[in-house]
């Protein structure tokens, strides 16, 4: 496929910048050891476009470069620079996971960034079809309670997105474990969808944890809503 002639050169310059942006965004998944060998991906939606950039499939970490990251529609379908060159390497093929990505886009219009691990602790929870309960205050900030759990879902098509969108429309968090796979994140560009992967990782074990040592308490949901209402709409600079 080939972008149209809409494609002026301020989207082809903002297709350059997410390019470099989402390939940086991929040390942070081996920074923060949510990955291993080749797994996992982050995508990215191309502003005022139906475009989206996303992580080739099994290309390691350490090779990765901005030129190899994929530019598809929001069906996961590649497309061709449009005689500016070609977006992304013709002998790539995007993640096996492009079609759940595309899916979450086309449905969540607010999200601008979409991120898959399969980080030891939170893919625990999801091998037990188990939500995270909120029993910690950083959870009330980040997730606005438990994270949820979606349904099994086999990889190759846009089942898995289906889950994603049906278990997070209704739902603060920004996160999902897809049962017996693992967790997505959205946020609304990349780097908020990867901040919400390390949060998710960083309660899993720590519930985990908790856990083993006793039943952990459960926080009231109006302190949990007090605590979201702030960390999103006063917290920070």
């Amino acid at each position: 496929m080939t972008a149209g002639t809409g494609v002026t050169p301020a989207i082809l310059q903002t297709i350059a910048r997410i390019r470099e942006e989402v390939c940086a965004l991929h040390a942070e998944l081996t920074r923060y050891g949510l990955v291993v060998w080749t797994a996992g991906n982050i995508s990215a939606r191309v502003p005022g476009t139906d475009l989206m950039v996303i992580k080739p499939s099994g290309v390691s970490y350490q090779d990765l470069t901005p030129e190899q990251m994929i530019v598809t529609d929001l069906h996961g379908v590649p497309v061709s620079g449009n005689n500016h060159g070609d977006w992304g390497n013709p002998a790539l093929s995007p993640s096996s996971d492009t079609a759940a990505h595309a899916y979450v886009y086309r449905h969540m219009p607010e999200v601008g960034g979409v991120v898959h691990t399969h980080s030891t602790y939170a893919t625990a929870w999801a091998a037990r079809g188990e939500a995270i309960p909120c029993v910690l205050t950083m959870m009330g900030d980040e997730f606005g309670g438990s994270i949820p759990v979606g349904p099994f879902a086999l990889i190759g098509d846009d089942s898995i997105g289906h889950g994603i969108v049906e278990t997070l429309k209704n739902s603060n968090s920004p996160a999902v474990l897809m049962q017996n796979h693992g967790p997505f994140t959205i946020g609304k560009d990349a780097r908020s969808a990867v901040k919400a992967a390390v949060m998710c990782e960083e309660v899993a074990r720590t519930v985990h944890v908790a856990r083993q040592l006793g039943e952990p308490l459960p926080i009231n949901q109006d302190h949990i809503d007090s605590l979201y209402a702030r960390y999103q709409n006063v917290y920070g600079q």
